[in-house]
């Protein structure tokens, strides 16, 4: 069982999750961003980026809540560079140390979904909010722009971006692009449109490339993860 509303956070996304009774690997797709989470078995940790799809196993019956941070905004959150948990996913007491962490789990018992909500609203504020070049760059990569085209926008030598980028999402502008297209291509096909469709609108050659780069990203066909 998932649900997910918003956060009322900057763009943040807020989930929960029960485990089955059975063992049901989950398969959890890159996107360039970084959660914070609570889990009823192994309490406050925080997953990093992925580069490729995480398979996640869960105890049966385990809760889950996730505080899902839009990309480039979680190294203000929690004060270290996404490099740095790209594709980790760590206790919170790694990163912020056992004497803060260990009265945010006891809260966490009774409301982690308020709980994930006000330490993030919190330490972002006290970051100054997220780094500005993180939706440009995200708003552009999106919209197809290139790479080089990006760092020009956002007023950085490709270089520059891609420092930036590692820092902010874990990654270089590259491999966003390429996982931002990904979940473009799926969420369109989602709605019905025919995956060689699919392709040409969301600037890959052909099915075949489409294919290719999900499978690669995700692990499976493009098929795969819409038969579910």
């Amino acid at each position: 069982m998932y649900r997910e509303r918003s956060a009322g956070l900057a763009g943040a996304v807020l989930w929960t999750s029960t485990a089955p009774a059975g063992p049901a690997p989950l398969r959890v797709l890159p996107d360039g961003c970084l959660d914070l989470l609570w889990s009823s078995r192994a309490g406050l940790l925080v997953a990093g980026p992925d580069r490729t799809a995480f398979l996640g196993v869960s105890a049966p019956g385990e809760r889950w809540v996730g505080l899902r941070l839009p990309p480039g905004v979680g190294p203000a959150v929690l004060g270290v560079p996404a490099l740095e948990l790209c594709d980790r996913r760590v206790p919170l007491a790694d990163l912020w140390g056992d004497r803060h962490t260990s009265t945010l789990a006891d809260r966490a018992q009774t409301d982690a979904e308020a709980l994930l909500v006000e330490v993030a609203a919190r330490r972002l504020r006290a970051a100054g909010g997220p780094d500005p070049v993180a939706g440009r760059v995200v708003a552009a990569l999106t919209a197809g722009t290139t790479v080089t085209a990006t760092a020009a926008e956002v007023g950085l030598d490709p270089r520059g971006l891609h420092r930036r980028s590692r820092h902010l999402f874990g990654y270089g502008p590259k491999t966003l692009a390429r996982i931002l297209r990904m979940r473009r291509a799926l969420a369109l096909a989602r709605t019905g449109v025919p995956l060689a469709e699919v392709a040409a609108r969301t600037g890959y050659a052909d099915q075949a490339h489409l294919t290719r780069d999900v499978r690669t990203l995700a692990g499976v066909p493009p098929t795969a993860l819409l038969s579910r």
